[in-house]
């Protein structure tokens, strides 16, 4: 492998990274700060990538201020119940932005604070060491280095039959420049971004069609949380439709109408369609530098993110599963380590928290109920409710619940999964729990020791004693 500390004596940079999202930051940084001359390409005109400008960051900012809304609404203390605050998604979209464009000025610092060159266009490559950037007034740069690090995240599934140009049709990204106020919205696709999204506009008072592709949500998770999903979305007004296949699309200047396989009609103002991603390595001309992307745009890599080609990574969405903002920067951070040849290897955590913003959250860690009991591990389980907290009645967040798993006979901590109000930020204390080696990661910990009070971390103390209580 070329050795990264005499890059500078043969190219013109020790690292370059194609993409300035949470995996590209990752590596950028990390080289960076180990004195390394690194550039980052970025096509688009602010860095930050999808997860800041169509992703996780402004769709969170929405979910946001819809979950404030339907507090408001919902408390006695702030309404009567006749005059009921109503929200376009015009209206909160002017937060996201906000919150968005203060992303990219603390992430632009990031950048010029560590001496990171920043190239805006489009990278392809000539080779494994030699990138072509197109800019945007078209004139082209070539640039070298060492070593390349892939980071140019996803893009929404497109399927060719329907046609994305329509101002009725929206996908995941281009939903952030609706220009309307839906009375009726159809989502096809119920994975992460589908139901947050369902989330979202029933909270605005919108009609939302929800149209599943399998037999269940959210299939991955833990079966009670899905349920619990699920049953929360149906008492609020959303329809759900699952083991459902699109069709066909017709949309008019009016109204949008879906055709299912089944044979079912459905009409509404517009489509979100979100059902499923695409690597972006299209337009990387990785054959030149002897690579080759899967049928979804996605490359293979080894456990220290390194492709086929011996001196080229890639990290994040890129890669496939897991496809979280919060793994990718790990994941450039540890490609950073093994460019580096750090005598200490890191690898991604084996148990990595899964948060999904929808309303309420759900957030989880390690295994399911279902994995368990095919594995036919003797587990017990630990359950809190929410209403019975002190601190979830003074905020008047009753919906949701705390469950441990935990084994039955070394009360090891095997999965725990939340659902309500703050539960991607509840989820944690459980994580860190289960992170202990030996006796520290035991469901004991939260009987013995003290939480503060009232705190919805007591949960976890209130689950603990519910399981410890079912042992005999």
């Amino acid at each position: 492998m070329t050795k990264l500390s005499s890059a500078s004596k043969q190219y013109d940079y020790d690292a370059i990274i194609i993409g300035t999202g949470p995996g590209g930051e990752g590596a950028a940084m990390n080289l960076a700060k180990q004195q390394k001359k690194v550039a980052v390409i970025e096509r688009y005109h602010k860095v930050g990538g999808g997860c800041t400008h169509w992703g996780t960051i402004p769709s969170k900012a929405l979910r946001q201020s819809v979950s404030r809304l339907i507090e408001f609404n919902s408390n006695p203390l702030f309404n009567d119940g006749e005059d009921t605050k109503h929200l376009t998604f015009q209206d909160i979209l002017s937060h996201a932005s906000a919150v968005v464009r203060k992303q990219v000025k603390l992430r632009s610092g990031f950048y010029k604070r560590n001496h990171v060159k920043h190239f805006l266009g489009e990278a392809s490559f000539i080779d494994a060491h030699t990138i072509r950037i197109l800019r945007h007034d078209g004139s082209i740069e070539k640039i070298t280095a060492a070593q390349i690090v892939i980071a140019t995240g996803s893009r929404p599934y497109h399927p060719d039959n329907i046609d994305f140009n329509h101002p009725r049709v929206y996908d995941s990204d281009s939903i952030l420049s609706l220009a309307h106020a839906p009375r009726h919205i159809i989502i096809y696709g119920a994975g992460v971004i589908g139901c947050e999204y369902a989330s979202i506009f029933r909270g605005l008072g919108v009609k939302v069609d929800l149209v599943n592709t399998r037999d269940r949500l959210l299939s991955f998770l833990d079966d009670e949380m899905s349920d619990s999903l699920s049953y929360h979305l149906w008492n609020n007004g959303v329809v759900i439709r699952h083991g459902e296949q699109i069709s066909r699309v017709d949309a008019n200047d009016d109204a949008v109408i879906v055709h299912l396989e089944s044979g079912k009609k459905m009409k509404a103002d517009c489509l979100l369609f979100a059902n499923g991603r695409t690597g972006n390595t299209a337009d990387l001309a990785l054959e030149a530098a002897g690579l080759k992307a899967n049928s979804r745009g996605q490359l293979n890599v080894n456990d220290s993110y390194q492709t086929e080609v011996e001196n080229i990574y890639a990290v994040g969405d890129v890669t496939g599963y897991p496809s979280l903002a919060s793994a990718a920067f790990d994941q450039g951070r540890i490609a950073a380590n093994a460019m580096l040849k750090n005598a200490n290897k890191t690898t991604l955590i084996n148990d990595i928290p899964t948060g999904i913003y929808t309303i309420p959250e759900i957030s989880s860690v390690g295994k399911t109920e279902q994995e368990l009991t095919e594995a036919k591990v003797p587990y017990e389980v630990g359950r809190a409710q929410f209403k019975h907290l002190a601190r979830a009645q003074i905020t008047n967040n009753l919906v949701g619940s705390l469950k441990i798993l935990f084994h039955r006979e070394s009360k090891e901590i095997l999965g725990i999964h939340c659902f309500g109000e703050n539960a991607a930020e509840i989820i944690h204390i459980g994580q860190a729990i289960m992170q202990q080696k030996g006796e520290g990661n035991t469901i004991e910990y939260f009987v013995e020791t003290t939480f503060n009070y009232p705190t919805m971390a007591e949960a976890f103390r209130v689950a603990a004693l519910n399981g410890l209580n079912r042992l005999f």
